[in-house]
């Protein structure tokens, strides 16, 4: 993520450390929807759905690690679609993180996925380019090549 997205996410408004894990008050919809306002504030939730990018990723060959989340399976129940996240329970839990820090993956071979905390090291040609659904939104896709459980 941009440099400058990830300063906003480091200096969080004060007032959500009073908000408790998982309750109403704790989405990006809430949030926007709060009446403080202040320059902090604002800059925090624009990072918080950010699809500002790294232009010079684009079409770049990479080896990254992270966690998956199913988006669709094949006949074999082998997952095929799914975004690719930083951390476990990403997407699942509220808030879930800036479209730029999600990638959109297709892998055509399918992977076998039992559990959901497993990481694994992704490779293959990253693309700038975004794709939403009811889970979430990616700022990035992935032509994926390999995936192999993270040692």
């Amino acid at each position: 993520m941009p440099q400058s997205d990830l300063d906003a996410l480091l200096d969080p408004p004060d007032f959500l450390n009073e908000i408790k894990d998982g309750s109403e008050l704790d989405s990006v919809q809430a949030l926007s929807g709060m009446s403080e306002k202040s320059e902090n504030v604002e800059r925090f939730q624009q990072a918080l759905t950010s699809t500002r990018i790294i232009q010079s990723f684009d079409k770049k060959s990479i080896r990254i690690p992270g966690f998956i989340v199913p988006l669709s399976s094949d006949d074999q129940k082998r997952v095929v679609e799914f975004f690719i996240v930083p951390y476990f329970g990403a997407c699942l839990h509220m808030p879930p993180p800036p479209p730029n820090q999600i990638i959109y993956g297709k892998f055509s071979k399918g992977i076998k996925l039992t559990q959901l905390d497993v990481a694994f090291w992704f490779e293959g040609v990253i693309n700038i380019e975004t794709n939403s659904n009811e889970t979430g939104t990616s700022a990035y896709a992935m032509t994926l090549d390999n995936i192999e459980i993270y040692d």
